[in-house]
């Protein structure tokens, strides 16, 4: 089936239909926590799209919610099986950070990768660990209703059950999400904290660090088994001042930028130009209650680009 029109360029249809794909890529990202998991949703639902015939195509009445509809399925289809699969990855498992490639430190605004994931609150890495505790179903119904504001009746369509369960879904993890929340300290004060958290880092103060941190705080990794990260989380303020001092003592060439990750501030971790960790940080008042290092590289292939512009 050809794409072209008579006049020689796309056919708007096809136009059209392409248009969606960033709604989708921002959909299955939120969905399944891994840029490179939505990208192949993404194509799976294109593939299925170009696999009917024309009138099949043109009988549909709202190609935009069929193209949604049929990429929700399939996450959640992956949603259960990644389940299993994160029962044997090794140590702890984070979701795939999003780099902005402007700097926070210079007030710079950059695109998000590709100009395809929009950066809110729906996208910050503490809002994604807690969807993480979600069930499949959960998940799904509370992304699209409360984030893309798709009626329970569709969204009843994807996750197959009443509206009225749908509804109850949604709840549920709208109860998770307002559980987990805290006031919010402003964007400048949490730069702020972490550029402190950096600068105390590089001269290996560990004092400065233990202030920073909250004595209850958790620090976890994620290196997939495929580079050394500490397989459990780690408990406490000074245990993990400690840890992040041992880490500038056996890499002395270790580079720390500051940069957006997930919308939030953050920092990249690189040797010989080469990003080996993305941190992201949760910060209630003045303190850091939670450090997610991404040590992972097949999580990290955003970020091998761009972080010395």
């Amino acid at each position: 089936m050809t794409t072209e029109s008579a006049a020689g360029g796309l056919d708007p249809s096809t136009n059209a239909i392409m248009s969606e794909r960033r709604q989708l890529i921002n959909l299955a990202y939120r969905l399944l926590g891994s840029l490179a998991d939505a990208e192949d949703v993404v194509q799976d639902t294109y593939a299925r799209w170009y696999a009917m015939s024309r009138e099949q195509q043109e009988a549909i009445e709202s190609p935009g919610g069929w193209l949604t509809k049929v990429a929700g399925r399939i996450c959640l289809d992956l949603l259960g099986s990644a389940r299993v699969r994160r029962e044997r990855y090794v140590g702890e498992w984070i979701p795939e950070p999003l780099p902005d490639r402007g700097e926070w430190i210079d007030g710079r605004s950059g695109a998000d990768p590709a100009d395809r994931i929009t950066l809110d609150e729906s996208i910050n890495m503490a809002f994604l660990v807690v969807l993480e505790s979600m069930t499949p179903a959960e998940r799904v119904a509370f992304i699209l209703h409360d984030i893309f504001r798709y009626p329970f009746a569709e969204v009843a369509e994807i996750v197959g059950r009443s509206p009225a369960a749908c509804r109850q879904l949604a709840t549920s993890a709208r109860r998770r999400i307002d559980a987990s929340r805290a006031p919010a300290s402003p964007a400048a004060e949490r730069a702020d904290i972490v550029r402190e958290f950096k600068q105390a880092w590089e001269a290996k103060d560990i004092n400065a660090l233990i202030g920073l941190l909250d004595p209850a705080a958790t620090g976890i990794a994620d290196g997939g088994g495929l580079v050394s990260a500490a397989l459990h989380p780690i408990e406490g303020g000074e245990r993990i001042a400690r840890h992040f001092i041992d880490i500038a003592v056996r890499a002395p060439g270790l580079t720390i930028l500051e940069r957006t990750v997930n919308g939030q501030p953050g920092l990249v971790l690189q040797l010989d130009e080469t990003t080996t960790a993305v941190v992201a940080f949760d910060i209630r008042g003045d303190r850091i209650e939670r450090i997610w290092a991404v040590r992972n590289p097949d999580k990290l292939r955003t970020w091998t680009t761009g972080d010395n512009d």
